[in-house]
């Protein structure tokens, strides 16, 4: 008997379903596989990088700005360490923390000897209470209540020690050492020297474009070569600003091993998982060694003490190099870079800009001013190189001349007088006749040769052109209305004919030496920490004056007169010991009373500006030296007897430095009068 089996159905079907449940689970290993791959060999070295990254971070390491001397070595600018606290508020105030991180019952809070010891007031310490519960009240392991919080900046010694000496009992305060710009001369040549100030967020966003923290290394490298960051602080004026790259120098870094809550860790489990290199040294910034003198400065200062506003700048008349840059009222540069914390800049700041006599003001080459009786050497070199004039030839001057409808009048009634005379007595009338002789053109071409009107390229502040109004500049301002009086003004420095004192002390300078212009240095040489000269700088040349040695010769003869002879605006207040040719000038302002004006305020600012430029030895020139004496009154009373000290300050500083002879004592003179003379 046979037995005939027949399939069931069911079976048919379940093996046609585990074909389809096998196929479904080989494509699945199948695309297990190929991610597998893509993730360990393709994209392996990416993952292990952002792993490595998660629990490996670099930390910056601060740089050391570069020390600022002046030409003898003294240190004009450098840093110092600056002691700031900082709390972790979770630490201090464990009673505040959230009730998942509640304290343990050994932890006590901390902050009332932490507040003690950092002497803070009764509104502070309840402010910063206040903060600290607030920032601890978030239930988070990344709460806020774990991170730092500045609470007190430039710590004194005192408060240090004593954190330091009791750290257990202020467990959760630490000091961190951050280095802070120092000025050692406080207020000495601050508007040359500048401040440093905390990068704004404009500077910031132009280092950190879009896509910054997605960049690599190198491409940030690139956009950003200096590595500026938040917080981070960059030259905000003057040498400082202009000389940020060489100065700042580069940052540092190394590797530590953080755990999930950004802690770092420390120990050899850490240290394996460090890879090679484990730190970069930061670069310290380069050194700057100054063409100035700060001793002379000083002098400077101390001859300017009675005056409330002005400006001084002594030049080397043989290679154009500054000895001296001085600018009145100024301010203290360290109270601006944040060295004793942001209370106290904001106040410096206000205070700084409340003050009507601008102090933020650099008036050596921002601040524009008339000339008065200084430009006339260039008005009278512009007679003689278009020989429109005869030198020997006399002019009368009855203390006025009539020319329209308008008088133009004269300090003085100089009788007849040469081009020699005319400068020593700084008559008026003569250049007003000159003016209509030689016309406008011709005076401000010769003005243009000696650099007036035009930017020195110093470049550490911004920089006044000045103005040497010619006859377009006129009839384009008046609509094509030129008027002969605009040559009359500009001939003795009046109406729109502007200088800087910069530009005053280059042009002397040039009048001085036969006629070169030279670009004004500051900086001789860029040095390394170590004393090395990096970098050293040569005296430039801008242009040559185009005007005859005759015509200089003349000119150089009247400024001798001005200081050496009796009728000369500077002879009452000369020093017999010194050899000084120069000019004086007594410039109107144009001030308009109004009835709405303070008194007091408006009696110094309808005073004319004085003004005196000069240089020395006159028979074998040094120096050039222009004071400015703002609202001053007399250029011959206020500004020259300045110089005049100034001058002997040089020679004296000098004769020490080469061990001569030292000048005998200043003769003694009566207290100068108000006004009087050009």
């Amino acid at each position: 008997m046979s037995v005939v089996l027949v399939p069931r159905s069911d079976v048919s079907e379940f093996r046609k379903r585990y074909k389809w449940m096998a196929l479904v689970a080989f494509v699945a290993f199948m695309v297990l596989v190929v991610r597998l791959f893509q993730l360990q060999v393709i994209e392996g070295a990416e993952y292990r990088n952002t792993a490595h990254e998660n629990i490996i971070r670099r930390i910056n390491l601060p740089t050391t700005r570069g020390v600022i001397r002046d030409a003898y070595g003294r240190v004009l600018a450098s840093s110092r360490p600056a002691h700031n606290v900082y709390i972790v508020p979770g630490r201090v105030m464990p009673s505040a923390r959230p009730v998942k991180h509640r304290r343990r019952k050994d932890e006590a809070d901390t902050f009332p000897r932490v507040a003690d010891t950092l002497r803070l007031n009764p509104d502070e310490r309840s402010r910063l209470e206040a903060r600290i519960r607030e920032v601890c009240a978030t239930d988070d392991d990344r709460s806020p209540c774990w991170r730092p919080i500045l609470v007190r900046e430039d710590l004194a010694r005192d408060i240090v020690a004593e954190l330091r000496q009791h750290e257990t009992e202020n467990a959760g305060a630490e000091i961190v050492s951050v280095p802070v710009r120092y000025y050692p001369f406080k207020n000495l040549g601050s508007h040359m020297l500048g401040y440093v100030g905390e990068i704004d967020k404009e500077r910031l966003d132009h280092f950190h474009p879009e896509g910054y923290e997605l960049m690599t290394a190198e491409e940030k490298a690139k956009v950003n070569p200096l590595g500026y960051d938040v917080g981070d602080s960059m030259g905000a004026t003057g040498i400082e600003r202009a000389w940020e790259s060489h100065l700042r120098g580069h940052r540092g870094w190394e590797k530590r091993v953080v755990d999930a809550h950004g802690r770092y860790r420390a120990g050899p489990e850490a240290a394996r998982l460090l890879d090679e290199p484990l730190r970069q040294e930061p670069i310290p910034g380069r050194d700057l060694r100054l063409t100035v003198d700060i001793e002379l400065t000083a002098a400077i200062e101390k001859a300017m003490r009675v005056h409330l506003s002005g400006a001084a700048v002594v030049v080397d008349v043989r290679t154009g190099r500054l000895l001296a840059l001085y600018s009145k009222p100024d301010f203290d540069p360290n109270d601006l870079s944040g060295g004793g914390g942001k209370a106290r800049l904001r106040e410096a700041m206000n205070k700084l800009a409340r003050d009507s006599l601008r102090p933020l003001l650099d008036k050596t080459m921002t601040g524009a001013f008339q000339p008065g009786s200084t430009f006339k050497p260039f008005s009278a070199m512009a007679g003689l190189e278009r020989k429109r004039i005869n030198p020997e030839e006399r002019e009368r001057c009855d203390g006025f001349i009539s020319f329209g409808h308008r008088i133009f009048r004269c300090t003085h009634v100089h009788g007849r007088v040469n081009m020699r005379e005319a400068i020593a007595q700084s008559c008026n009338v003569y250049f007003f006749k000159l003016a209509q002789a030689v016309d406008l053109d011709p005076i401000a071409s010769v003005a243009s040769e000696f650099g007036l009107g035009q930017k020195t390229g110093l470049g550490i502040n911004p920089e006044s052109p000045g103005n040497n109004p010619n006859r377009s500049w006129y009839t384009l301002r008046y609509r094509g209305q030129f008027r002969t009086g605009f040559t009359l003004n500009s001939a003795i420095g009046q109406g729109a004919t502007t200088v800087t004192p910069l530009q005053l002390a280059l042009a002397y300078a040039a009048i001085a030496n036969g006629g070169t212009v030279y670009i004004p240095q500051i900086v001789r040489a860029v040095e390394t920490s170590d004393g090395a000269v990096a970098q050293d700088f040569a005296p430039r040349v801008r242009q040559k004056a185009q005007v005859a040695p005759e015509s200089l010769t003349r000119i150089t003869d009247g400024l001798h007169a001005v200081v050496n002879e009796a009728h000369g605006t500077a002879f009452p207040v000369r020093d017999p010991a010194l050899d000084i040719s120069g000019k004086t000038g007594t410039a109107q302002t144009g001030y308009v009373l109004s009835g709405k004006d303070d008194p007091r305020q408006a009696w110094y600012n309808s005073r004319d500006h004085a003004w005196f430029a000069a240089f020395a030895p006159a028979k074998s020139p040094e120096i050039a030296v222009v004071v400015l004496v703002e609202h001053g009154g007399s250029g011959p009373t206020q500004a020259a007897p300045v110089a005049m000290q100034i001058v002997r300050d040089y020679t004296r500083l000098q004769a020490a430095r080469n061990n001569t002879a030292p000048l005998p004592p200043a003769p003694k003179r009566p207290p100068p009068a108000p006004h009087g003379g050009h």
